[in-house]
């Protein structure tokens, strides 16, 4: 992971992340681009979870694209409001979207238009606070946003970047294909016969990745569906310390500084109080001759 986000995400990137809403959230990778101190990022995403507060509070963010941030069972984001109230730790541009209107915005990038048009933001503030939403002719014209990389953590891919996922997937899709580039970490490192054998579920062209980082708990502490449940005590003890400045910052030190890479992370979390020790598969796909 650290190659990957060295390599690929630069300061003053655009980078989409969280893009399955509140599943398969790459905190991994997010907290390598707080120990390598990424600065003026550019934060893409739907809900946005925990992440983008996170990567505000170590100041890493110069604007955030999205529709919400926060911390959805605990309410509020407490660096996320710092930022946009006090400037702490440095000001924050925000332009406000709703889920859809983000999606809106990712598919025009990927389909090479200036902007898709929609009636669902009529009538919203939204309109006042992002001047990329223009109202016209009755519609409400969301304009491209191309991401400089996406980063999205799945079930499985294979080492040319063929990535599967299930479970919801919210705008991860959209946002892999407007972006110039896709970095995919996954719970396992499967040979292309496994992904091949399943080809509809593969999310993005093997041409969009960049890079593949064999992740295991690489979403924690967000779900991953048939691998690991919520961790709902993680996100209430976040909340808990980022109410402060001071404990946001010993946090910080806690669970991204002071353990070197993800491995060692995982070593300080009870895994098995979330694993999944009960699975329910589908139906078997037969793809034999017609």
């Amino acid at each position: 992971m650290a190659q990957a986000i060295q390599r690929f995400v630069p300061d003053g990137a655009s980078v989409a992340m969280g893009t399955a809403l509140e599943p398969l959230i790459p905190f991994a990778a997010g907290h390598e681009l707080i120990r390598q101190r990424r600065r003026d990022l550019e934060l893409v995403g739907p809900i946005s979870d925990a992440l983008f507060d996170q990567l505000v509070g170590a100041g890493c963010v110069r604007r955030v694209t999205a529709a919400w941030v926060g911390n959805v069972s605990e309410g509020l984001g407490h660096c996320y409001r710092r930022a946009c109230e006090q400037g702490i730790p440095a000001p924050l541009e925000v332009l406000d979207h709703s889920n859809f209107s983000v999606s809106l915005a990712l598919w025009a990038a990927a389909w090479q238009v200036p902007s898709l048009p929609t009636s669902s933001l009529l009538g919203s503030d939204i309109l006042r606070t992002n001047p990329n939403l223009v109202a016209a002719d009755g519609l409400v014209h969301v304009q491209a946003v191309r991401p400089d990389i996406a980063i999205v953590h799945v079930q499985r891919a294979d080492e040319h970047g063929r990535a599967h996922a299930w479970g919801p997937l919210g705008i991860t899709e959209e946002a892999g294909l407007a972006a110039d580039g896709v970095i995919v970490s996954c719970e396992d490192l499967v040979d292309s016969s496994v992904t091949l054998s399943d080809p509809n579920r593969i999310l993005f062209p093997e041409t969009k990745v960049v890079a593949v980082v064999h992740e295991p708990g690489g979403a924690h502490p967000s779900p991953v569906q048939g691998h690991f449940k919520r961790d709902h005590a993680f996100y209430r003890d976040y909340a808990e310390q980022s109410r402060s400045v001071a404990g946001f910052e010993a946090w910080l030190s806690r669970w991204v500084f002071d353990v070197p890479d993800r491995a060692s992370y995982m070593k300080e979390i009870d895994g098995e109080a979330i694993r999944i020790t009960h699975h329910q598969f589908s139906a078997p796909a037969d793809f034999g001759d017609t």
